[in-house]
Parts: C-alpha cells; sequence; structure tokens
C-alpha cells in the first residue's frame, strides 16, 4: 500500500508540475468560465469536507462509509485543482476569492496542491482501516492541508 500511495503521489506530483505555468484568460468570457469552474470544484471540495469536519468534531454521527465515500472525492478532486486553477483570471473582473498569488507564486501553490493530494490519500488509506482515532487525526491532515491554501491563496 505504500508504494501505492508513493506511485500516486509522484504522478500527481507530475501532473501538477506540468501545469504549473498558467495560461492567461484570452477574454472576459474566458475568464468568467474559467472562474466558475475553477468555484465548482472548491465548492465540491467543501461539500464533501464539511460532513467529515463534523463527524471528526462529533457533531455529526461517524459513518465509515460516508467517510470513506468524501475521502474518495476530496482525493479525486484535489487531482482537478491544478487544472481547474491553470487559466490566470488575475486580469479581468472577475467575482473570486482566489488571490493573484495563485498565479504569480506556482511553486508555492503546487506545494499547497500537493498537501491536499497527499493529506488525502492517507485519509483513503485510514478510512479503510476503520480506527476512529486515526480517522479524525487524517481529517484533521485534510483540513490543515486545506486551510494552508486558504492562508495564502484566497481572500477572507
Amino acid at each position: 500500500m505504500k508504494k501505492f500511495i508513493t506511485a500516486l503521489i509522484a504522478t500527481a506530483s507530475f501532473i501538477v508540475a506540468t501545469s504549473a505555468i498558467a495560461d492567461t484568460a484570452k477574454s472576459e468570457k474566458h475568464a468568467k468560465k474559467a472562474t466558475q469552474n475553477r468555484q465548482a470544484v472548491f465548492s465540491l471540495l467543501g461539500s464533501n469536507m464539511s460532513p467529515l469536519g463534523a463527524m471528526a468534531k462529533g457533531k455529526k454521527i461517524f459513518d465509515i462509509e460516508a467517510i470513506q465515500k468524501h475521502a474518495l472525492r476530496i482525493n479525486q478532486l484535489s487531482l482537478m485543482i491544478a487544472d481547474y486553477t491553470h487559466t490566470d483570471t488575475s486580469s479581468f473582473k472577475v467575482e473570486t476569492e482566489a488571490l493573484n498569488d495563485v498565479w504569480e507564486k506556482p511553486e508555492a501553490f503546487e506545494k499547497r496542491i500537493n498537501a491536499l493530494i497527499t493529506a488525502s490519500a492517507n485519509l483513503q488509506k485510514v478510512a479503510k482501516l476503520g480506527n476512529e482515532s486515526a480517522i479524525k487525526k487524517a481529517i484533521g491532515g485534510v483540513g490543515k492541508s486545506c486551510g494552508g491554501c486558504h492562508k495564502n491563496f484566497k481572500e477572507d
């Protein structure tokens, strides 16, 4: 399993690294569509993280099947972030919370994406084992990786 996780992370890092150079939106329409797509990915991430956080805090019944489902989705979505943040929309007036650092500091942003990929892959692995304490810790790891990105790349 460790080899699988290592291979997954290496593959994801390659995907992110090869897409680190952003394309600039070619028009206002293009920027708006790119922004909508980007926001959709992050909205789905949030909708899958929310129940996990509630379970980790004891505000929602601990449901291993739901945890496994949300962990899988978060990991799949984390692998899409580089693709859906590839278009630099910063030169257009679009409604967004993304800071220009997403495109101005691509190596730092890539590092944050990789942190989420790694944390969500770990959550998937731990969720299969069923240990509630380890799962809560892994959920915390995913939350920490999300927060690290919000801190540097999202407007408050």
